[in-house]
């Protein structure tokens, strides 16, 4: 505690203790006064037991008894008085000196603050009693306290709130759900900062900048939603996009911007996931962690703000509630033509197509499939059953074989590579798995698109053998696939591809 405030505070104890002290001693001399003095003036004695009497042993009047027995009451109610006055100078100094140690020590100063006050009013009850029978020893407290037993009872019943709450709030600081500072939710009452907590309630300053007090007993009763100012606490924004834009793509512009917005913690990744297929597009939902909760609205607005914003940079489109109506018109020959030239051509330039004549490649290209694949999606798995190849024409992917508990990468394969042919045309079991780095576009080529090809031209089957037993070699040269793994491989290869086909072996 500063040393000022302590000094101060030492100094007004010493002073008021000081002060109270000498007016006590002073009573006891007024009385030796009054009994030295004062009782020869009017011919009295004090006999043993404390009863008057005058010198001659006679019995003294009413008056000088009921004089006398006034002065006396009133020496012992100053007293009491002043006993009393010490003692709350005493509690109330110590109780700030323990007060402030243990605000030292601990952040809970609201519980702190009520067992004092508790406390404090049990030793002034103790006190006042000792006191009290100090003074007065031949009156009897028993009977007191019995015959005030319905009125105790009374008192009871007419302070049943006060206390209730008296209670409650030492249940509540005494369990510590929350502290001055933090943000709590009371169905159907509110949310607000807790600016205040006492015997009697709690008092919480709304986000309307209203305040809501609460008491105790029926704090008690209700269900509390506790965001600590010390916690990272989660906030959840949702909202929807159009099922056209990528989400690979719209999950990297959301976390871009949520990171930059001021208020969500750098300490824990913000989770952008899909939650919903909507009915008018994506669901999305962002789970970011909030460093100061009590601002939650305004750090979920400037998400929102911040968010279209990107959008509107990326071309990526909210969704809305929306009624299309799709009306058939005649396919645009033109861009189809594009589209099968362009993949005409990707397949010219892969190395085991090379046999193919133009017009088998066209044939070739109209039947390739689109696929498009997430990150870190697998596009085959090793072990399975296979017929087709793949061509990737955006994006890349990894080549993965099992190593333990976790795969083995030994490979990455970028646009315009391919992978996958030995299953095509010999029906082999993938050797591999083959997941995508990012968001992929593959031509996916099946057995039942180049089997016509073989039937009417089966000189194609020793062609295009050729050409995978040579990218066979260049692989075992570059380490990319062992030896041990390609033995056997090649032999009676053209023989695998007509029985796979279910072509003539003549």
């Amino acid at each position: 505690m500063p040393a000022s405030e302590f000094q101060k505070r030492a100094f007004y104890f010493l002073l008021s203790a000081g002060i109270v002290t000498v007016i006590l001693l002073s009573t006891r001399m007024i009385e030796g006064w009054a009994y030295d003095f004062l009782l020869p003036q009017f011919g009295l004695k004090l006999l043993e037991g404390g009863k008057l009497a005058t010198v001659n042993e006679m019995q003294p009047s009413m008056m000088e008894e009921t004089t006398f027995g006034l002065l006396e009451n009133v020496l012992h109610v100053v007293r009491i008085l002043l006993w009393m006055a010490l003692v709350i100078i005493v509690v109330r100094f110590l109780g700030f000196l323990v007060l402030k140690t243990l605000l030292r020590a601990s952040s809970q100063s609201e519980i702190a603050s009520l067992l004092k006050s508790v406390f404090s009013i049990i030793i002034y009850i103790v006190a006042f009693f000792v006191i009290f029978q100090s003074q007065y020893p031949n009156v009897q407290l028993a009977p007191l306290f019995t015959g005030s037993a319905i009125l105790g009872i009374v008192v009871g019943l007419a302070l049943q709130d006060t206390l209730g709450n008296l209670f409650s709030g030492i249940a509540l600081q005494a369990d510590q759900p929350f502290q001055v500072g933090d943000v709590i939710s009371l169905t159907g009452r509110g949310t607000g900062v807790v600016e205040s907590v006492s015997w009697r309630g709690v008092k919480i300053r709304t986000f309307q900048n209203k305040l809501l007090v609460i008491s105790n007993a029926v704090l008690g009763k209700e269900t509390i939603e506790v965001a600590s100012k010390g916690n990272l606490n989660a906030r959840v924004v949702t909202f929807s996009t159009v099922y056209s834009n990528s989400p690979a793509k719209t999950i990297q512009t959301i976390r871009d911007a949520v990171r930059q917005v001021e208020n969500v913690s750098s300490k824990v990744r913000p989770v952008v996931r899909i939650r919903n297929l909507g009915e008018s597009g994506l669901e999305w939902e962002i789970k970011y962690w909030i460093e100061d909760y009590a601002k939650y609205n305004d750090t979920d607005a400037l998400i929102r703000q911040r968010l279209w914003y990107s959008f509107v940079r990326e071309k990526i489109e909210f969704a809305y509630p929306t009624r299309t109506l799709h009306v058939e018109t005649k396919p645009q020959e033109a861009a189809f033509e594009d589209r099968m030239n362009t993949i005409s051509e990707r397949l010219a330039r892969i190395s085991i197509f090379a046999p193919l004549s133009e017009e088998e490649t066209d044939r070739l290209a109209s039947t390739a499939r689109i696929r498009v694949y997430a990150p870190g999606e697998p596009i085959v798995r090793a072990g399975q059953e296979g017929n087709s190849m793949f061509v990737i024409t955006r994006g890349s992917v990894k080549i993965q074989i099992p190593d333990g508990v976790a795969p083995k990468t030994i490979n990455e394969l970028h646009e315009n590579d391919f992978f996958g042919e030995m299953s095509l045309l010999t029906g082999q079991p993938r050797t591999a798995s083959v997941v995508a780095s990012e968001e992929t576009e593959v031509l996916q080529i099946r057995k039942a698109a180049i089997k016509p090809l073989f039937e009417a031209n089966p000189q194609l089957v020793a062609a295009i053998s050729n050409m995978v037993e040579k990218r066979r070699e260049l692989l075992k040269q570059s380490g990319e696939i062992s030896v041990e793994a390609d033995k056997g491989e090649n032999r009676g290869l053209i023989n695998s591809i007509r029985k796979f086909f279910g072509l003539s072996t003549n």
